[in-house]
This record gives C-alpha cells, structure tokens and sequence, in this order.
C-alpha cells in the first residue's frame, strides 16, 4: 500500500514518541497530535530520523474538543491521504480522590479525554476505512479498565468507558474488515516523569521499555484476520503474581 498514513491522537513524549518512531521505520507516514507543542516536537523529531524521506507532520488539537479534534483529522485525510492506522494514546490523570469529592466537571473532563475524543477520532477515520474494508485503530488503555477504584475512580471511570466503546467498535466494524484493539497497560513505562516520581524506587527491570511496547503496537496492526486480537494486556516480566 503507497503512501500509508498513521494517525497518533497523544504523540507526546513518551509512549507516543516510541510509536511515532516505530511506525515511521515501517514505511508509515506520521500524523502527530498533540495538546501542546513541545510533546508533539520531541514525536515528529523521532518519526523523522527513523524515515526522513517521509513527510511528517504535527497538528495541534484538544482531545477533549471532539469537533475541533474531528476536523483536524479530516483535514488530515483530505490533505495526505486515507489515514490506515489510528492510534488513540491519551489519557486522564492519577490524582488521588474520594469518589464523593469528584466534581461534574471533573467528570466530564475525563469522559470528554477518554471516550468522547476517543469515538470523535474514531468517528473521523472509520467511513473510509469501511469504504475500503481496511483499517486498524488502537486504542491506549489500562488495566483500570478493569477494575474500579476507591482512591483513583476518574481514571478507572474513563477507561471502563473506553473500553467499552472499543469492544462494540470491533464488534461493529470488524466484520467489515477494521480492526480494532484495546491494549491495556498493566506496568509502569520507562519514561522520565516515572523515574522522577518512583525516585530511588526505580527499577529498569519492573518497568516496560516504551519501545518494546511501540513493537507490540506494531505487531498487533500487522496480525492476519483470522487470528485478530481484540484485547491486548503488556507487563514487564517481573510482575510479582502472589502478592
């Protein structure tokens, strides 16, 4: 397929920096969103040194202004082309609460970022992708999309929300040839503002390396269609699995 394009909602440092970089080295052309600027610089610069005859490129946009977020993927297909691989890798904060404390706008702010601006991405990218029977569209998750929680609820709220729009995507859609994928995060990533926060607690060895999960990305959009993968858990093999 010429002139592939991948679509990263949240390509940040980090995380989306990995992806970014792992999808330019496979011959894809970057679409890098980002809330700020400066994450969305240190992505397009990996994207570029792994391909530089590519034409990447940053657009700014807020994930949780669905229609502005809508229009600058739009704006992305009719300029570049069909966007084949979106990947959706924001998310919420970690700040502690009691579930009584929570604002209303606390909690529209998380169901804008992790769901609204989830389907507003997803929304843009899927009629051409059914119009073509092909497409992959992942999703950045966490295994808060399991199981709630007392000290951090918004952030389990959001993702049980995500997840469920990402399971009846694929159920929708699948037969119709896109693929869709909730990848839950069940580690610690190996990213600076993890070692500032763990401190002298950091471990190399109980944190999963961003480019090895960029691969599992990677590895995932590139699955036949008679064995798709749907849910996808990563964590660094030294979980401890008895506590």
């Amino acid at each position: 397929m010429k002139n592939k394009i991948c679509a990263i909602v949240g390509a940040g440092q980090g995380l989306g920096q990995a992806l970014a970089r792992r999808f330019s080295k496979g011959g894809y052309t970057l679409a890098l969103i980002t809330r700020s600027e400066e994450g969305g610089a240190v992505a397009l610069a990996a994207a570029k040194k792994a391909a530089p005859e590519l034409a990447h490129e940053y657009y700014q946009a807020d994930a949780t202004k669905p229609e502005v977020l809508e229009d600058t993927l739009k704006e992305i297909i009719s300029t570049k082309g069909s966007i084949s691989t979106l990947i959706y890798n924001v998310r919420g904060g970690y700040a502690p609460n009691d579930p009584l404390d929570l604002s209303y706008k606390e909690f529209d702010s998380i169901l804008n970022l992790e769901v609204v601006g989830a389907f507003a991405a997803a929304k843009s990218v899927l009629p051409d992708m059914l119009a073509k029977s092909r497409g992959n569209i992942i999703f950045s998750s966490a295994t808060a999309a399991f199981r709630g929680s007392g000290t951090n609820p918004l952030y389990a709220i959001g993702k049980f929300g995500l997840r469920g729009l990402s399971q009846s995507l694929a159920k929708a859609y699948g037969k119709n040839g896109v693929h869709v994928t909730h990848v839950r995060l069940d580690c610690e990533l190996d990213v600076p503002d993890v070692r500032q926060w763990m401190g002298d607690e950091f471990d190399v060895n109980k944190t999963s390396n961003v480019d090895d999960v960029a691969e599992t990305y990677w590895w995932t959009h590139e699955q036949p269609k008679s064995a798709w993968s749907n849910e996808i858990e990563i964590r660094p093999y030294s979980e401890n699995w008895t506590f």
